[in-house]
């Protein structure tokens, strides 16, 4: 009977997973190892030494990048260098493999010459007598600095000296070479805390710049793309400045033709500029004053199509208006009127003095 998927036992199928997982991991880690998926060919050279190579620099077949180095394995007196190289590459029987110096810092790749008519059998080695190693140049410095501490700076100036007391009765053309000698030996003893200073400084100059290898790598790898941006667009460039001269050129003769007009013209500007100056406070106070004016000339015709202003005692009242109807301005001398008790009557407070309007 069939167990449904939900009913099972989860710790096998937990473990099942994760053993899938840990083999996908590991292909897809090693992927460039496995047989006819990595691609390329592999093969061995034998060197007398290193030489500073290390794993995963270039190999390189006249200056082309073609693969890669896989392994380096001390067998017995040599170095058993494994590499691989891309498919379609030839590399012949009789093929040379050199270790070369890629920047001063360090860094290295294979250089390899394909020779011979045949093919180089993946499985046969490529012998000590058809490989080579450079000269390096970090080893050469730091073995200079310690034989140059090893040195006895005083023994060897008491050496100059007994030859010098030697060759004492030789000619004078000896005696002159000898006194030479001397005076340089006597230089580089009062110069020896100096010369070791200086060595023990190039030693740790030499070490930062190998420390410093990928990045001086990188900076000169950017400096090369600069350069050939530039010199793709050199054409471009040309071009720029051939325009700019001849701009430079129209520029001048449009000065000279117009030399007549353009001296008035800036003479007439700097005019003007003293002018401005001279007057700059009035034009200070014209800007500040400038300010509320905008704002009362906005709120009179921002209404509309129109002005709305209001202009006080524009003309007087009539003298038919100056009381309002009802008696309540001051009487006359006129027949009948009454006083009240003797006094001027005084007009109400919600009296309108202009009644026709609202």
């Amino acid at each position: 009977m069939r167990v449904p998927f939900r009913e099972r036992n989860p710790v096998p199928i937990g473990l099942a997973g994760l053993a899938t997982i840990a083999i996908a991991l590991i292909v897809v880690l090693n992927i460039s190892s496995i047989p006819f998926i990595g691609g390329g060919t592999t093969y061995t050279a034998a060197f007398a030494e290193a030489a500073g190579l290390r794993k995963n620099e270039e190999v390189r077949i006249a200056g082309v990048k073609v693969g890669k180095v896989t392994a380096l394995d001390l067998e017995g007196d040599h170095v058993k260098v494994t590499f691989r190289v891309n498919d379609g590459v030839r590399v012949g029987d009789l093929t040379r493999a050199e270790i070369k110096i890629k920047t001063v810092l360090g860094s290295h790749y294979l250089s390899l010459d394909p020779r011979g008519p045949g093919r180089q059998d993946p499985h046969r080695q490529i012998p000590v007598s058809r490989t080579a190693t450079p000269f390096e140049i970090v080893p050469a410095v730091s073995q200079l600095s310690q034989r140059v501490e090893a040195i006895d700076v005083k023994q060897l100036a008491k050496s100059f000296d007994t030859l010098s007391a030697t060759f004492k009765d030789s000619p004078e053309e000896v005696r002159a070479s000898l006194r030479g000698l001397r005076r340089l030996s006597a230089t580089i003893a009062s110069r020896d805390d100096q010369l070791h200073q200086l060595v023990g400084r190039a030693k740790n100059v030499t070490q930062v710049l190998a420390d410093r290898n990928e990045q001086i790598t990188k900076l000169i790898d950017d400096a090369d793309k600069i350069l050939r941006a530039v010199q793709a667009r050199r054409a471009a460039i040309h071009q720029l400045l051939i325009n700019t001269v001849a701009l430079t050129q129209q520029l001048n003769g449009l000065i000279a033709d117009n030399e007549a007009q353009l001296g008035p013209a800036l003479a007439n500007l700097q005019r003007i500029n003293r002018i401005l100056l001279k007057n700059q406070d009035n034009l200070d106070r014209i800007l500040r004053l400038w300010a509320p004016f905008a704002s009362q000339f906005t709120d009179a015709a921002g209404t509309g199509r129109w002005f709305d202003s209001y202009i006080q005692n524009l003309v007087p009242i009539p003298n038919h208006i100056e009381t309002a109807p009802g008696g309540s301005g001051q009487q006359g001398d006129q027949p009948g009127q009454q006083q009240n008790n003797g006094r001027q009557p005084t007009s109400s407070p919600s009296a309108n003095p202009l009644p026709f309007l609202p």
